[in-house]
């Protein structure tokens, strides 16, 4: 695997994802990282934006997987968002953390964060 990186961080959308009726019905902001893993080599060789990936396209394609349908768990959400950078052929791996700052949490805290990784291996 290529040792370049593209990294997108502190993506903030608001989305309705949770367990409990009122994070459904209210929703909160949910921020998301990215790092995708890949040869960044031919594209700058050529400079050339389709032998890369667009981040700016990627970053509107996450926030419409964040606001859209709603599901439970975050984890479930970082793995539709990483299945939605690996269908950048370019991409070797990719690794996804979804921060949950409000997360219905009665204790004080900072933030509740869920990091996959998935590769095309």
């Amino acid at each position: 695997m290529s040792g370049d990186t593209i990294r997108l961080a502190g993506l903030r959308v608001r989305g309705r994802h949770g367990c409990l009726p009122a994070e459904r019905e209210l929703g909160q902001e949910f921020v998301v990282d990215v790092t995708l893993f890949l040869d960044t080599a031919p594209a700058a060789a050529h400079d050339d934006l389709s032998r890369t990936v667009d981040y700016g396209a990627l970053a509107v394609r996450l926030a419409e997987i964040v606001a859209g349908d709603p599901v439970d768990l975050i984890e479930t959400l970082a793995d539709r968002l990483a299945s939605a950078c690996l269908a950048h052929d370019v991409v070797e791996a990719a690794e996804v953390s979804v921060h949950k700052p409000a997360a219905p949490i009665p204790l004080p805290f900072d933030d509740v964060v869920v990091t996959i990784r998935r590769s095309r291996a």
